[in-house]
């Protein structure tokens, strides 16, 4: 009886030690690399911002074109970018 407590001691700290943990080697970001420091804002349809998770252990911001020209991926650590985040902060705090 002992050594089953044990064993489900030891099972439930395991299960409690890698959870939320990313797989190793594991990354499912959208980008790859930096990103664009700027696009042309006209050509701008939707902003996409995905914080850090335990997939991808970096912040991405990702913008769809307009004219169906794709996604492009922005570099957030850019002035362009931080701009444009701190918009859809400061619009998203007044509709409430």
């Amino acid at each position: 009886m002992k050594t089953v407590a044990t064993l489900l001691v030891f099972v439930s700290l395991a299960i409690v030690a890698t959870e939320g943990k990313p797989g190793i080697g594991i990354q499912r970001c959208l980008c790859r690399g930096a990103g664009l420091k700027m696009v042309m804002p006209k050509l701008i349809e939707k902003v996409e911002i995905h914080p850090v998770s335990p997939t991808c252990a970096h912040l991405e911001v990702v913008v769809t074109m307009k004219n169906g020209v794709g996604r492009r991926c922005l570099n957030p650590e850019s002035l362009f970018t931080q701009n444009i985040i701190k918009r859809i902060t400061k619009k998203s705090m007044t509709a409430q």
